[in-house]
């Protein structure tokens, strides 16, 4: 096992590497210059259609407000909480301004991610959309790259079992058990009967709850910080100076706080922020799929709000806690060091970040189990569903009560490789995503004169 480790975390460092972070940040500053900077520019669109009440939306299973909530239920989880702390402790408080860089990119990769996935998807045998890397690397690139989406449907579907899965069941006991007592195997059990439930229901179910669950967990996680941010206004300005400057110029160690360099803030502050709202990642187009739309522009004006939401907002709310309650000295890291933060300013702070850990891991290993689901009914067909369903299940009592580190190695290693050829098909499929774009906004023109 130390062997296999060792040869992971070798092509971890690889597939994590300089060309990976240029590959990302690459692909959504060319899709943001070749859009003319569409994404940010239509940001006050995207709410509106989001919220728009539209009886005619097109063919589809789930409403354009429940397929963003689905995604936002597997981007928001782990990484707005632990996966910020532990940027900031690597990289610094610089690292929280080059994860705002990554949405703002981002942004427009996932607007592109949801065009192709809504322009290239296809119905089953019993009328379900099925759209994703997969499908728009099948459908848009033809026969020759079908290679390039079955490793991405491989990919992704043992990924989730980490990532999405065991990870997510891991960190659920860990918060209950630290906070509350209770034990890893009386969490596991409530898990096994709570995602059994909803898995039965398929995505409209799971569409369903995270349409409840995301908004309302978003918003109170968001309204503490808001608190304890309140709480410390004063400082806030100095908290943006030291973000800014500590962007480009290395921090020495102070405290509990080793130092880091310019690359180290890059570095982290880009790869947690991917990890974090998945943009390039090609999970979220698999839920963009599924929606009931008109045309692929809306969903995919409408999916770039989870990059925004995710990182813009949740995000944010972790890293300026952590960093104006000075916390970020402390030595601490991970979930640990945002449940001291926010209880260092908020009386029974740690157990807000408490609820908040377990509910966002919870709607993740919904939103992933449709994932993985969908990854295998590619690669299997759809028989394969109700076999991996039960896999799923049988995976998350392991997760809540097992360590986890080798998992979190492996997991974090096939999400790069998930990445890979879903940037590749970005690139090739960029002028299909310029021109539907380009058509509809002429349609549109054509419409108001």
């Amino acid at each position: 096992m130390a062997l296999i480790t060792s040869w992971l975390s070798a092509i971890n460092g690889v597939v994590w590497g300089v060309p990976m972070l240029i590959g990302i940040l690459g692909i959504g500053i060319f899709l943001q210059i070749r859009l003319a900077f569409l994404p940010i520019r239509k940001l006050g669109t995207g709410f509106r259609l989001l919220f728009e009440r539209n009886h005619n939306r097109g063919e589809g299973q789930i409403s354009p407000f429940n397929a963003l909530m689905t995604a936002l239920s597997a981007t928001i989880g782990t990484g707005n909480i632990a996966g910020v702390a532990t940027a900031v402790v690597m990289g610094g408080p610089g690292a929280l301004f080059w994860m705002w860089m990554t949405a703002l990119v981002g942004m427009a990769t996932k607007y592109a991610e949801a065009v192709l996935a809504v322009r290239f998807r296809e119905q089953d045998a019993n009328g379900n959309h099925l759209g994703g890397p997969m499908y728009y690397i099948k459908h848009g690139l033809g026969a020759k790259w079908m290679w390039l989406g079955t490793l991405f449907a491989f990919f992704g579907s043992i990924a989730g079992f980490g990532i999405g899965n065991t990870v997510q069941a891991n960190s659920i006991a860990d918060a209950m058990s630290s906070n509350f007592g209770v034990s890893h195997w009386v969490t596991a059990a409530i898990l096994v009967v709570l995602v059994g439930a909803v898995l039965i229901g398929g995505i409209k179910r799971i569409s369903d709850v995270a349409g409840k669950l995301v908004p309302v967990m978003t918003v109170g996680y968001f309204g503490a910080g808001i608190i304890v941010l309140g709480l410390n206004v004063s400082a806030i300005p100095a908290a943006f100076e030291l973000i800014i400057t500590s962007a480009f110029t290395p921090v020495a160690a102070q405290g509990g706080f080793a130092g880091a360099a310019v690359w180290a803030a890059i570095r982290f502050g880009v790869a947690r922020g991917v990890f974090s709202n998945e943009a390039g990642l090609g999970s979220a187009p698999i839920a963009h799929a599924a929606a009931k739309t008109q045309n692929p522009i809306r969903q995919g004006l409408i999916a770039m709000l989870g990059t925004f939401i995710d990182t813009i907002i949740v995000c944010s709310v972790t890293g300026l806690t952590i960093i104006i309650s000075g916390q970020w000295l402390s030595g601490e890291t991970g979930a640990t060091l945002t449940s001291v933060a926010f209880s260092s300013t908020l009386p029974g702070g740690n157990y807000i970040v408490a609820i908040a850990l377990a509910i966002f891991a919870f709607t993740t290993i919904l939103g992933w189990s449709f994932y993985g689901e969908k990854c295998i009914q590619f690669l299997a067909g759809p028989k394969s569903v109700i076999p991996f369903r039960i896999a799923w299940i049988i995976a998350l009592p392991i997760g809540a009560t097992q360590s986890l580190d080798f998992v979190w190695l492996l997991a974090d290693t096939l999400n790069a490789m998930m990445a890979i050829p879903n940037l590749i098909a970005l690139a090739l499929l960029s002028p299909v995503v310029y021109r539907l774009t380009r058509d509809h906004i002429q349609d549109v023109n054509a419409a108001t004169i």
